[in-house]
């Protein structure tokens, strides 16, 4: 079979380890013939391509970001683009496609399979870990990893200079990093999408840490955390808010200097969440997905994506996966709260 592979949206430490497990475990057992797309749903409309036979994976599993680089262009938001992709499909005899990527990624994927029956095999990415149907996605591993390294850091600053240290980390709409790295780091309060909470709730548990003789706090927040009053930021080309736009830890910092004497300060984390290299997890991670990709090629098993359950890969439909929400748990998110005594939120 000749097999294209695409990785779109936005880059994630694993997504090679993904490529260089297709590639190997392709050849090695079905003798499948790899065609690598460049630059995502773009490159396959523009058929940037590239042969990807064994030596080309030689040697990437512990580099970050993706050799076939990455697009956020969606067909569906370019005139004619589906028809464009399923023509290239056929022009360049491609006999399946395993798509690497996240929510809108997949999701083009799945209606480019309902609609003209392409035959999509999906792997899912993203450190936000924010795909259903699978408990967790490679890159959000490293992801947290680097935001408690930080954390960590803070912890020594904030300590030296009596400050409130509001840390932003990557979620657009759900907060696994932010919970995960707050836990971990030790973080004072913790701020995400899925459970609000008031600005008033915010202030009154930072007096009260400070009541019991703690001399500074560190606050995670979401940078998808909607801050009470603030308007949504405006939409990009791909339709994504500009969440620069709404920067919820200076906006929180800026309360909180506003309305108590403390001395608070920001600090985004931003890219360095999704840069450099996948940590051991994420790559053995990503190695069992992109495997198991492979098997569901050679099954002709399209329409489906590799997914981790109970920590087995498995099948599952990519228009359910994409159709799934994978809020944070509330039993998980209030461990912070029975850890630092702070009366759990609405």
């Amino acid at each position: 079979m000749r097999v294209g592979i695409l990785t779109g949206g936005g880059d994630c430490p694993g997504l090679n380890a993904v490529i260089r497990a297709v590639v190997r475990v392709g050849v090695d057992h079905y003798g499948h013939q790899h065609v690598g797309i460049l630059h995502g749903w773009q490159g396959l409309m523009q058929h940037e391509i590239r042969p990807m036979p064994r030596p080309a994976v030689r040697g990437i599993l512990h580099r970050g970001g993706t050799i076939l680089r990455s697009s956020r262009v969606s067909p569906y938001h370019v005139d004619g683009g589906p028809e464009i992709v399923a023509e290239s499909v056929k022009r360049l005899g491609l006999d399946a496609i395993v798509v690497i990527g996240g929510d809108g990624t997949l999701s083009v994927a799945s209606r480019l399979h309902q609609d003209f029956g392409l035959p999509i095999i999906g792997v899912p990415k993203t450190i936000d870990n924010d795909i259903g149907l699978t408990d967790f996605t490679f890159g959000f591993s490293t992801a947290v990893e680097v935001a408690v390294d930080a954390i960590d850091r803070l912890h020594t600053t904030a300590e030296s200079h009596d400050r409130v240290i509001v840390v932003e980390v990557m979620g657009r709409h759900v907060g696994w990093i932010a919970t995960h790295a707050g836990i971990a780091g030790g973080a004072d309060y913790i701020l995400i999408p899925e459970y609000p909470r008031p600005i008033d709730d915010v202030i009154a548990a930072i007096r009260r840490r400070h009541d019991r003789g703690a001399e500074f706090s560190i606050i995670v927040i979401a940078e998808g955390y909607r801050l009470e009053g603030v308007p949504e930021g405006r939409t990009d080309e791909y339709g994504h808010e500009r969440l620069d736009e709404v920067d919820p830890g200076a906006r929180l910092t800026d309360i909180i200097n506003k309305r108590t004497d403390f001395d608070a300060r920001s600090v985004v984390l931003g890219y360095l969440q999704r840069g450099g290299s996948p940590n051991a997890f994420d790559r053995l991670l990503a190695t069992r997905l992109g495997a198991f990709a492979s098997k569901l090629v050679d099954r002709r098993e399209f329409g489906a994506m590799a997914s981790l359950q109970r920590n087995k890969i498995v099948s599952v439909p990519v228009a359910d996966a994409v159709a799934t929400d994978k809020p944070v748990p509330r039993e998980l998110y209030e461990v912070l709260d029975r850890l630092s005594s702070v009366p759990p939120g609405p």
